[in-house]
């Protein structure tokens, strides 16, 4: 991504072939307002559609493959465009493509809650990650355009506090929502927003563009990388349904890993690439996206089954359910101040050491409740050393980042870091629920056949496994029976739900490890 411009309306410089004018202490907080509510928007979306989760598939009877595809129709156009979209904003206007990007984001949000089967709600979200890959990085960009350096870290500063609160808020609101109204409105309280959103923007941001020469875009290798990981998360997602040996299976596997070989090959010789593969030639940049890639793999694998084990296991609501991650959320938010000084005492490599390794405790402690674990002695504490694990990392993690490379490519260090954060969720998403879908199937057929259930029971329950533990009863059979199959299936999913939390433990202690061998102990740009 190419190195941002002047600030636009600071000096008066060209856009478009008009002159800028003067920015004025109004249209900067204008600005930073705006760019707060967007980011807001693509943040509250990732976290209230998972606490929306169980209401949909109990509504349009989903199996789990199609709550997955939900997520993840979403999440693959955003990790593999937000590159392109940083770049877009540069070359054709910071503000206008932010605005595109939220308009397609509020059009497809209405069409999420007017959606009454699951292929078109998949489409929508597509549509929705396509928008949001257009929106997230022209947040930030408009903060760097219109504020000059000296105001710059306050302003980020900002955003970052509020944003850090929306994504606290935003699965509580959402989760009261779903429980006293309907899903239909996790999606549709997006449409004001976004409404005023563009209002804002036409009336009061300024327009900005970054020194992007014409053809610099990589739509080639945008391509790939969107085909390649489609082809990945459709063979995890679909295999446990279709099998292995089936050929849209095998197939999607084939053109995945053929697409991203061939991406790779692209980008070491394309002249203006979305991914410089240059610069993981830089120790501590590589080693950081090595971390990064294990460590939110396993963060954002497994936090998209909590709240189906907290709402279809445990029996909470979906604002409880929404409101159980807060402690998480508070701990990063009351100790990020100090986890960003850790670098300037300790160097890189000790708090990106012991940081995961605190995240793979919690992890660990995710796997010990059982069917009936109550929230302050089972998730609790599991939350809190999770949310202290993740604090001591991200800062600096982010702070490691940007000093690898220097600050003529900050920008895009930044990009590429944020990019394989949402790339290893998407394609832990679809891995985990092979892993989940798996093990519980493993686990109901033992449960089955020790319970001596009816045999019209028993079929119904076979015939919806693949909602894993949104199976729904039929009526007509004796109550003990039915609780007796009810505890069947919540042992089943609780089985594969502790495969994926120590799976994720694994991948916390594996990206300590490649920290304590690849990051340097102080940052590469200060040794030399």
């Amino acid at each position: 991504m190419p190195q941002l411009g002047k600030p636009p309306c600071e000096e008066g410089v060209i856009l478009g072939g008009a002159p800028a004018t003067p920015c004025t202490t109004k249209s900067k907080h204008w600005t930073l307002v705006a760019a707060t509510l967007g980011s807001s928007l693509a943040f509250i979306d990732g976290t209230v559609v998972n606490v929306a989760l169980p209401a949909i598939q109990r509504q349009l009877g989903a199996t789990t493959s199609d709550a997955q595809w939900i997520v993840e129709s979403y999440a693959l156009f955003l990790a593999s465009l937000l590159l392109v979209g940083g770049v877009l904003g540069d070359r054709f206007g910071r503000k206008r493509i932010f605005m595109i990007g939220t308009a397609l984001f509020t059009l497809a949000s209405i069409g999420c809650s007017l959606s009454t089967a699951i292929g078109p709600l998949v489409v929508a979200r597509a549509v929705q990650g396509i928008g949001a890959a257009l929106l997230v990085p022209g947040s930030l960009a408009l903060i760097s355009a219109t504020y000059p350096p000296s105001e710059r870290g306050a302003a980020i500063g900002t955003w970052s506090a509020f944003s850090g609160i929306t994504a606290a808020v935003g699965p509580v609101i959402g989760g009261f929502l779903v429980e006293h109204y309907s899903w239909t409105w996790a999606f549709l309280v997006n449409a004001p927003a976004g409404a005023l959103l563009l209002a804002l923007c036409a009336a009061k941001v300024p327009e900005s563009k970054g020194d992007v020469k014409a053809g610099s875009i990589d739509a080639l290798g945008a391509g790939l990388v969107t085909i390649g990981l489609a082809g990945l998360v459709f063979a995890f997602i679909e295999a446990p349904s279709r099998g292995w040996a089936a050929t849209p299976v095998w197939m999607a596997m084939l053109v995945g890993v053929a697409a991203l070989l061939l991406f790779v090959r692209v980008e070491s010789r394309a002249l203006s690439p979305m991914l410089p593969l240059g610069l993981f030639r830089e120790r501590n940049f590589a080693g950081a996206n090595v971390l990064t890639l294990l460590l939110y793999a396993a963060l954002g694998g497994s936090l998209f089954f909590v709240p189906l084990n907290l709402i279809q296991v445990q029996g909470y609501g979906a604002t409880a359910a929404g409101a159980a991650l807060l402690p998480f959320i508070a701990i990063m938010f009351a100790m990020s101040r100090w986890a960003g000084s850790l670098v300037d005492r300790f160097g890189s490599r000790l708090p990106l050491t012991v940081g995961p390794l605190i995240a793979a405790l919690g992890f660990a402690l995710f796997a010990l409740p059982s069917v009936e674990g109550g929230y302050w002695t089972a998730f609790f504490p599991a939350i809190c050393v999770l949310g202290l694990g993740m604090s001591v990392t991200v800062a600096p993690l982010t702070t490691t980042v940007m000093n690898a490379v220097g600050k003529e490519l900050a920008g895009t260090a930044s990009g590429i870091n944020n990019a394989v954060s949402r790339t290893a969720a998407l394609l832990a998403i679809a891995l985990f629920g092979l892993v989940l879908t798996l093990s519980f199937n493993a686990t109901l057929d033992r449960e089955l056949a020790g319970l001596h259930a009816p045999g019209g029971l028993v079929s119904a329950v076979l015939e919806q496994r693949q909602k894993l533990a949104g199976i729904v009863l039929p009526d007509g059979y004796a109550s003990a029976a039915v609780a007796a199959m009810k505890h069947a299936v919540k042992v089943s999913f609780v089985s594969g739900f502790r495969w994926v939390m120590l799976i994720s433990a694994a991948l916390a202690v594996l990206s300590s490890v490649s920290a304590a061998i690849l990051i340097q102990g102080k940052p590469a740009n200060e040794k030399r």
